[in-house]
């Protein structure tokens, strides 16, 4: 059984700080089950460009409030606490009204320590 608090990966190599965002990954490829669990927060104002082309994603919001816009639609969806969003491999950028916790599940898992690259994307795991 795996039991872990925020406390105990704060500020351990499962705490990533980006440029506007910090992820604590709870769970990870590492633990073996399939698909890894993070708390996000993102800073208010904050704009990212991001497109997870190699994973699924799927993020349920506990605070705060943005905009999700679908970059080749041009649809923009507003979230706030109790929603969730899942971009399915879409280009999208979100725009941060208010700050955001979310709760983040990848599939594949994460290995922890991926920050975006220059297309907002996780590049794959290397086994």
């Amino acid at each position: 059984m795996i039991v872990r608090t925020l406390d105990d990966i704060t500020d351990t190599e499962r705490d990533v700080i980006g440029d506007g965002w910090r992820a604590k990954r709870l769970l990870v490829r590492d633990d073996g089950l399939g698909f890894s669990l993070s708390e996000t927060t993102v800073d208010g104002g904050a704009e990212m460009n991001l497109w997870y082309r190699h994973h699924n994603e799927a993020c349920y919001c506990i605070e705060g409030e943005a905009e999700v816009a679908e970059r080749d639609t041009g649809a923009v969806h507003r979230i706030g606490p109790g929603s969730v969003y899942s971009p399915q491999h879409d280009r999208h950028t979100i725009r941060v009204i208010s700050p955001l916790r979310l709760v983040c599940v990848f599939n594949p898992a994460l290995t922890g320590q991926e920050t975006h690259d220059a297309d907002g994307s996780y590049l794959p795991a290397q086994d």
